[in-house]
């Protein structure tokens, strides 16, 4: 709907009530009763919380006297102090959660990112969330390293003492200021052992190649103290060939998510780094599912042809894939199920694939992407859906403390039946 002002279309808010995320995702709770989700212990790897929303807060936590005030006169957005592209992902407005979940009435305490993240959990049947930032997401093609590591730095200490702190539900792999080799150590020094910590990120949109020898303390560092390594990938619309040649979001978000994660995963698995680091568990984020059959065979079929390129691999780059752990979101829901179900077989989907829904970015995913799969068993199910998650990131507490909650939920529900 619009209104005319002096000969301009300005747009207005289509919704009569304030916004609430519950209201916003009943569809999404009926879903989870009717799925029984209560059985499950289902963990969502893939996140967000919008950090630009408290970019005062976090300002607080940057140590340098000119980086803080740049960041309270700028703020942290995708146009502001951390770049980034144009974006078109509320299409118009039309994705009404994007402007309007920033009124959302919550109370005082505790803080409103924890209380926003319960309400979208609960609703879904999510029970342990791992949450990552959205416009820093951007920050690794910005050519002020200086500013990478303060931000960085202030924001993961932002997040383990305001957010993380309140609620064992929630976990984040921290972000990694990848620019600054130096500072990526630091960082797993300081926050290694927060609560809340399970790992680690680094974000794909960057130039900086993963095979540089500056990084392999960083990766021992993480290997010896069992700390998994996530890559999340990004719209990486600042990309010269994407941002001169895609001139629709659409083509961008397809290519840009995928492009990023295989580059680095092909320098990854191409550099040995697998041999170098074995124990080392690594995560590919946000990219879909469809990119890595296709990848695995042009890897696999270059190295047959050139064995010299990569000298420290002693098998083909696709069992190295296999080994790897990947996020589901967004899975690509094809008319040809064959095809989705031959990419599940070759990544080995049941050990490997972890549930994410993404939320609350345009194009998330509901449990029932995995859950309604005809292809999948059921222990197939609970594996992606959270068994998976709950190995890898040794959520052993958190799932020993939902079967009690469990138990105590039926036990009241005969009480009162």
């Amino acid at each position: 709907m619009t209104v005319q002002d002096k000969g301009i279309t300005q747009h207005r808010d289509i919704t009569t009530e304030p916004f609430d995320t519950s209201r916003h995702l009943a569809h999404a709770r009926q879903q989870a009763e009717a799925r029984n989700y209560d059985e499950f212990f289902i963990v969502d790897v893939d996140s967000h919380h919008y950090e630009n929303e408290a970019s005062t807060e976090i300002a607080s936590y940057v140590p340098n006297d000119v980086l803080r005030n740049e960041i309270l006169y700028q703020g942290i957005s995708r146009k502001g102090i951390s770049t980034g592209f144009g974006q078109y992902q509320d299409l118009g407005g039309r994705l009404v959660r994007y402007p309007n979940r920033k009124k959302e009435a919550v109370p005082e305490t505790p803080h409103r990112d924890v209380t926003l993240m319960r309400r979208w959990m609960d609703a879904m049947g999510v029970d342990v969330a791992c949450m990552f930032p959205t416009p820093l997401l951007n920050l690794g093609l910005s050519p002020r390293v200086d500013l990478e590591v303060e931000l960085a730095f202030g924001y993961n200490r932002w997040l383990c003492e305001r957010v993380l702190s309140e609620d064992r539900r929630l976990k984040s792999m921290l972000y990694l200021p990848f620019n600054d080799p130096a500072a990526c150590e630091r960082t797993i020094e300081e926050f290694g052992e927060k609560p809340g910590v399970i790992g680690f990120m680094v974000t794909t949109t960057r130039y900086r190649g993963v095979y540089d020898n500056a990084y392999m303390r960083t990766y021992r560092m993480l290997e010896e103290r069992g700390l998994p390594l996530g890559f999340h990938t990004g719209l990486g619309g600042q990309e010269p060939g994407l941002s001169t040649a895609a001139n629709r979001f659409l083509v961008l978000h397809a290519l840009g998510f995928a492009w990023h994660n295989m580059l680095h995963l092909s320098n990854w698995v191409i550099n040995g780094l697998p041999e170098r680091f074995p124990k080392l568990k690594v995560m590919w984020i946000e990219a879909g599912l469809a990119w890595i059959p296709f990848l695995m065979q042009r890897l696999d079929n270059e190295y047959m042809m050139r064995h010299s390129d990569a000298p420290l691999l002693k098998k083909k780059p696709s069992e190295y894939m296999r080994d790897m752990y990947y996020t589901s979101q967004p899975m690509e829901m094809v008319d040809n199920a064959r095809a989705l179900e031959l990419t599940f077989d070759m990544m080995n989907a049941p050990t490997q694939l972890l549930y994410s829904s993404d939320y609350p970015h345009w194009d998330m995913d509901l449990p029932s992407v995995i859950y309604d799969l005809p292809f999948l068993d059921e222990g197939a199910k609970r594996n992606i859906l959270g068994g998976n998650a709950m190995e890898l990131f040794g959520l052993e507490p958190e799932l020993a403390e939902w079967k009690l909650k469990r138990q105590k939920d039926k036990e009241a529900a005969g009480a009162r039946g």
